[in-house]
């Protein structure tokens, strides 16, 4: 195994390979499986809305949201590793069946418990732990399995069209439960999920993947995640894609994170105010999906394409203290949405184009968790700094020390 890593260690971007794009929707397997991806997402981000509003029907406290809010991240960054080696072992189609299918569960149980009065803290706090186990596995077994249904050309397309799919469903899971909620019940918004689940899961069992048999013995899974983190950081471009989604994360989404405080600081900080921004964030993240689905299989474009956005990511962080007004910002966060949702989905490309298939899901779980995880570290890092010196002088600051790093190696990238 290690042997394996080591020569993979020594390997370099090669700018030779096919450029041209070819779209997902022309691969048969993929055809079947956007269907469900459409439907479990939106089911997903359904379930989210619900536990939050629960969370603030049931106690009016924004402590409690977030509590809420964090009891579903938090499992992804301890489980998602583990679920990265389960991943390397199963028949990755069957994995992602038993997770929807305990998405459902969530969802049904949920449902039950609400129309018989019984919701309280203590069952949604339970629930939306039970959701975070249920992501932190689904998560890397549905990375591991979408290059398994397209070619290398149309992996980029089908990992662009995924981060569409995505963040529509990101905004119109909210906007679907909230109308459900106000026509009729949270019950019915439940019973809503529990159904696109339900649909979801014959679409993908409808879906056949020959599965390729490893010969290698299983360790321990210990030993396993080790070789798999030894892996990532002997690789060197695995572990500059890494550091490059980190970057991402600590400055170019951040911000987005913010958005509440950024507008109450910037501007009049209405809800209205922030309802635009995050719509303008929302647009600005489908279309980098829309980008990054056009593009073809080329590891060293895909990686210019990364450090071109992470560069213009900067530049939108030292703008801020020279903006004004609400249609700048709507602009700005417009932008800088669509440029890192660009970085986010290319990089991911990346992973997926050069890891051995050994360790696809481990890899791509490290990847999750940074990709999560960042934006969360940097959101309470860059909120402490704006509280005391202001976000034009924090993003100012943001942006240069980025701009530092990013400059000499884009020039030692762009000379090869």
């Amino acid at each position: 195994m290690q042997d394996k890593a080591g020569a993979n260690a020594d390997a370099e971007i090669n700018p030779v390979v096919d450029t041209s794009h070819r779209s997902a929707f022309l691969e048969p397997l993929y055809r079947r499986y956007f269907p469900l991806a459409c439907f479990s997402t939106l089911g997903s981000w359904l379930l989210r809305f619900l536990f939050g509003w629960s969370a603030w029907e049931l106690t009016h406290s924004a402590w409690w949201v977030g509590v809420v809010a964090g009891v579903m991240l938090l499992p992804t960054f301890f489980l998602s590793p583990l679920f990265g080696i389960v991943s390397d072992r199963i028949n990755l189609r069957n994995g992602l069946l038993v997770t929807i299918a305990l998405h459902g569960l969530i969802a049904a149980v949920a449902a039950v418990v609400t129309a018989l009065g019984a919701l309280d803290v203590l069952w949604l706090v339970a629930l939306a732990g039970a959701m975070g186990a249920a992501t932190s596995a689904h998560t890397p077994i549905r990375l591991a399995l979408l290059p398994l249904m397209v070619s290398r050309q149309s992996l980029p397309s089908a990992i662009g069209l995924s981060a569409m799919v995505f963040n529509a469903s990101r905004i119109l899971g909210p906007a679907l439960g909230a109308l459900v909620v106000a026509r009729y019940s949270v019950t019915a918004a439940f019973m809503l999920s529990v159904v696109m689940f339900c649909i979801a899961m014959p679409i993908l069992m409808s879906i056949h993947i020959k599965k390729v048999v490893s010969t290698r013995v299983p360790a321990s899974f210990r030993n396993e995640l080790i070789a798999g983190m030894r892996y990532a950081a002997k690789h060197p471009v695995i572990r500059f894609v890494l550091g490059l989604t980190l970057i991402n994360g600590l400055l170019g989404r951040t911000l987005l994170e913010l958005l509440p405080a950024f507008s109450g600081q910037l501007l009049d900080g209405r809800a209205q105010t922030l309802a635009i921004l995050s719509g303008a964030g929302g647009v600005g993240s489908i279309l980098g999906g829309l980008i990054v689905s056009r593009q073809g299989g080329s590891d060293a474009h895909l990686l210019r394409l990364v450090m071109a956005c992470l560069l213009s990511a900067s530049m939108c962080l030292l703008s801020v203290q020279w903006l004004s007004g609400l249609y700048a910002f709507v602009l700005l966060i417009f932008v800088l949405s669509m440029i890192t949702t660009m970085v986010g989905t290319s990089s991911q490309a990346l992973a997926q184009l050069l890891v051995d298939e050994q360790f696809r899901g481990r890899v791509l779980s490290l990847w999750t968790v940074i990709a999560m995880g960042a934006p969360a570290l940097g959101a309470m890092l860059i909120g402490a700094l704006a509280q005391q010196f202001g976000f034009a002088t924090v993003t100012l600051g943001a942006g240069l020390l980025a701009m530092l790093v990013l400059i000499p190696v884009g020039y030692k990238m762009w000379q090869r």
